[in-house]
């Protein structure tokens, strides 16, 4: 019998991760997801929580992309997935 380790999200005990390292990053991209949904509904309250919350968690998915386009290059957005392409 094989015994495997696995890691739990702290902040998203149901996912799982073999990686302590991949929990970590889940764990910041949800932190920094939480904080932009914050931001948002603070900025545009008419938004709404859920709404807030699935922008956020996109954004924060791609921050990389996001930090590229915000530091004076935009035409890095275009390398995001469109929208329900999986």
């Amino acid at each position: 019998m094989a015994v495997e380790i696995v890691y739990r999200s702290s902040r998203d005990p149901e996912q799982l991760f073999m990686d302590k390292a991949q929990a970590d990053r889940h764990d910041k991209m949800l932190e920094l997801a939480e904080t932009l949904s914050e931001v948002l509904q603070k900025a545009v309250p008419q938004l709404g929580e859920q709404l807030a919350e699935e922008v956020s968690i996109y954004m924060a998915r791609n921050r990389d992309l996001f930090a590229k386009a915000f530091k004076s290059n935009p035409e890095a957005l275009a390398e995001l997935e469109e929208p329900g392409a999986a």
